[in-house]
Order: structure tokens, then C-alpha cells, then sequence
């Protein structure tokens, strides 16, 4: 317990020290963490989603985890082999060049299908059909709403409860309807929607910064 607390302590104190204003929800902020920990420590993936400038902070989050974001994610070397075998030239670049993921899909990013189901469905629950498609048991979904209210977010929350998914909520200071059903809520002390936005984004990437620690840290 005093190794995880020390880990996890130089980056949250980090983000504090950077953003004073987050000292009221540091430990939703870990809470949080800890969650999407133990979802990869057992073979989970994080589900994101939001709309309009949440929509662009759940790309942004997939695009860290999916690759490196600060340390080095080569593959094993039992990997690297298997590549070179399949094809020697090619596997051996691929060997050199791939980087072990964090797996996480973002629902903004299927155009397709989202207006497929827009279009041939209506309604809100587009983000709902992919998390009944993608989501399994174990997984976290994580639904960015600056107001908590978002239909199509709390739509997707509905499934991912229904599937044994946890959820984090990442909102502003009213936390909405979104706040009242995630197993952690953070809900960053500001009201005004770009504000909220300016700090999401540092949550964030402390989050991928202790992920990647955790899991691919020396």
C-alpha cells in the first residue's frame, strides 16, 4: 500500500502543485486512477466518449494510451520473433517500430456506424450500441460531459452498468445526472464549458502518465 501511494503520489502532487484549484478532488482524481488500473491489470480496455470538445478530449485520450505517451513500449522479445518469422524483412521493422498499447477505443471515432444508427435508428443512442458492441464485463467506460446531462452519454452509461462496466464520469462542478450514476465522479471545480475543458485535459494525462508508469515503467 506505501509502494502504491508513493507511485501514484509524485504525479497527483505534480498535478496539484500545476493546478491548485483540482486539491478538492484529488482523491476522486486517484479514485478514478485506481479503477482504470485494475481494469488493465485484468485484461480490460477503456471505452471514451463526449461530444464536441469532450468528443476531441476522448480521441486525444485514446491517441495516449494507444501508443507511447513518455516511455519507451517495445514489444516482448518472444513478439519481435514471431513477426520476423511471419516475414523477416518486414517483422523485423515492425519488430523495432511497434508500441504495446494500453487498449482503449474512443466511440467518437466510427463515423459509419454512428450515423449509420443515427440515421436508420434516431435518437441518442449511439455511443449506447457501441458499448453494447465493444464493452464487456471488466471494462471502464469513461463519459466526458462538461454539464453531466449529455443524453447520449447517459445512454451509454445505462449499457455499460447493464454489463458489468464500471464507469468514471469526468464533468464539471454540477456533476449533472452523470455524477449520480458513475462509481467515481470527478467534477472539476469550474462552471463555464471551456474552463471545464482546460481541466480535463491535465486530469488526463496524469491518468495516462500513471498507466503508462505502471505498466510499462522500468
Amino acid at each position: 500500500m506505501q509502494y502504491l501511494e508513493n507511485r501514484l503520489k509524485k504525479h497527483i502532487d505534480l498535478l496539484i502543485f500545476r493546478y491548485p484549484v483540482l486539491e478538492c478532488i484529488k482523491q476522486d482524481i486517484t479514485d478514478a486512477y485506481l479503477l482504470m488500473e485494475k481494469c488493465y491489470e485484468n485484461g480490460g480496455k477503456l471505452l471514451i466518449a463526449g461530444n464536441g470538445g469532450s468528443a476531441a478530449d476522448s480521441e486525444h485520450i485514446m491517441g495516449e494510451l494507444m501508443k507511447r505517451f513518455r516511455l519507451p513500449r517495445p514489444v516482448s522479445d518472444e513478439y519481435a520473433k514471431r513477426l520476423r518469422e511471419v516475414d523477416g524483412e518486414r517483422g523485423d521493422i515492425l519488430a523495432k517500430t511497434l508500441e504495446c498499447p494500453l487498449t482503449a477505443i474512443s466511440l467518437v471515432a466510427h463515423e459509419a456506424l454512428s450515423t449509420a444508427f443515427s440515421n436508420d435508428v434516431g435518437g441518442n443512442g449511439g455511443f449506447a450500441q457501441q458499448m453494447l458492441g465493444f464493452g464487456k464485463e471488466g471494462d471502464v467506460f469513461l463519459g466526458i460531459s462538461t454539464s453531466g446531462n449529455s443524453k447520449n452519454i447517459m445512454d451509454a452509461t445505462v449499457v455499460a452498468r447493464a454489463s458489468g462496466i464500471k464507469v468514471v464520469g469526468l464533468t464539471g462542478q454540477g456533476g449533472g445526472e452523470l455524477s449520480k450514476v458513475s462509481d467515481v465522479a470527478v467534477r472539476v471545480p469550474e462552471t463555464e464549458t471551456y474552463r471545464i475543458q482546460e481541466l480535463h485535459l491535465p486530469i488526463y494525462h496524469c491518468w495516462c502518465l500513471m498507466l503508462e508508469e505502471r505498466f510499462y515503467g522500468r
